[in-house]
């Protein structure tokens, strides 16, 4: 019988994804009991190998956050003990602490919890990567993941990229000719290329004969309207997707133009090229899309650097306002041309 085993990560849609690599290297010895929080559930429900996921909304990560109480964090605690896990991986970023949840899955009684933590963990942890001497910092979030899986003792066993599936048809949505998806929203302001640079390109690509279509959640319906009223070609999809639908729109783009957010790991995903427009105020080592090809936009060396700020901290919004669309149109080509080539040698390849 296999073991079970809980991975955690409770942050966002993105961070979920970006674990996915290191879920399937747990779920090749183990059968998987992904823990995320409310805002990751979707992502978690798409990532090969999680047989069972557990959702919870932890107070040291939410923002807003639950309250502290008894029936709160007795709730997780039932919850792992049911899921019958004999042990833990608990996969959190540079800036973050595996204690809180390791005490917690302690007193549920799991037996074994592996982890990253610059402090002391006493007994909370079984296996300890000391970060900055086991474990280097300046590395993209899924490495990270995998290295702690790996400490664990569960090896990668494949190439680390980032995976989901499987995934709807999604012609009824998208149509069958080819289009590039412009993604304005972003989970918080401070990652938010400004609409009007995405009206414009959403101008000049047309001009150059590209379908243009535009996702987001029900909450950015504003954001995707203002643009389609510049360019009313352009096929608005937002509030009208599930993540699994999302998920295949972006996979039959030419490219995707988002901010540093979820969907840009989710294009990545899928294996479409993204030009990401990143603000500086997370690491863009860490957090650029990761394993598919991919043009990094915006002002790294801004004021914002490393803030990880929610609202831009500094007027005018530097970083990401000095980016022009024609330089975002110019990287959507070059990317096209790339997958073009790409496939073109794939083909030649193919036929000898």
């Amino acid at each position: 019988m296999r073991p079970r085993v809980l991975v955690a990560r409770l942050d966002s849609l993105g961070d979920v994804l970006l674990a996915g690599p290191a879920v399937r290297a747990v779920a090749e010895r183990a059968d998987v009991v992904m823990l995320c929080g409310p805002r990751g559930e979707p992502a978690a429900r798409l990532l090969p190998g999680v047989s069972e996921v557990v959702v919870w909304d932890a107070p040291w990560i939410s923002d807003p956050a639950p309250a502290v109480d008894e029936d709160h964090l007795g709730a997780l605690v039932s919850r792992v003990r049911a899921a019958r896990v004999s042990e833990a991986v608990i996969l959190t970023s540079f800036h973050q602490s595996p204690l809180p949840l390791a005490m917690l899955l302690r007193v549920a009684g799991v037996s074994r919890i592996s982890g990253a933590s610059v402090d002391y963990p006493g007994s909370l942890l079984d296996v300890r990567l000391r970060p900055g001497e086991d474990l280097p910092e300046d590395i993209p979030e899924p490495e990270r993941a995998l290295a702690i899986a790996e400490a664990a003792g569960f090896p990668r066993s494949d190439d680390g990229r980032l995976r989901v599936g499987p995934l709807p048809d999604v012609s009824e949505l998208t149509g069958r000719d080819p289009y590039v998806v412009l993604h304005p929203g972003a989970a918080v302001p401070a990652r938010q290329w400004p609409v009007e640079g995405f009206a414009r390109a959403a101008r000049l690509l047309a001009s150059r004969g590209r379908r243009i279509l535009l996702t987001g959640g029900p909450g950015e319906r504003a954001l995707t309207g203002l643009i389609a009223r510049e360019e009313p070609t352009a096929v608005d999809l937002a509030g009208g997707c599930t993540l699994p639908q999302l998920a295949g729109v972006l996979a039959g783009a030419s490219a995707v133009v988002v901010g540093n957010t979820g969907p840009a790991h989710l294009a990545a995903a899928v294996g479409t090229p993204v030009v990401s427009l990143f603000s500086p105020v997370v690491p863009a080592v860490r957090w650029r899309p990761y394993g598919v090809p991919h043009r990094l936009l915006g002002d790294q060396n801004a004021p914002c650097r490393g803030t990880r700020a929610r609202v831009c901290p500094v007027p005018g919004h530097p970083c990401l306002a000095g980016v022009s669309a024609e330089s975002v149109v110019a990287a959507v080509l070059e990317l096209e041309a790339g997958r073009r080539d790409e496939e073109a040698t794939d083909t030649r390849g193919a036929r000898r």
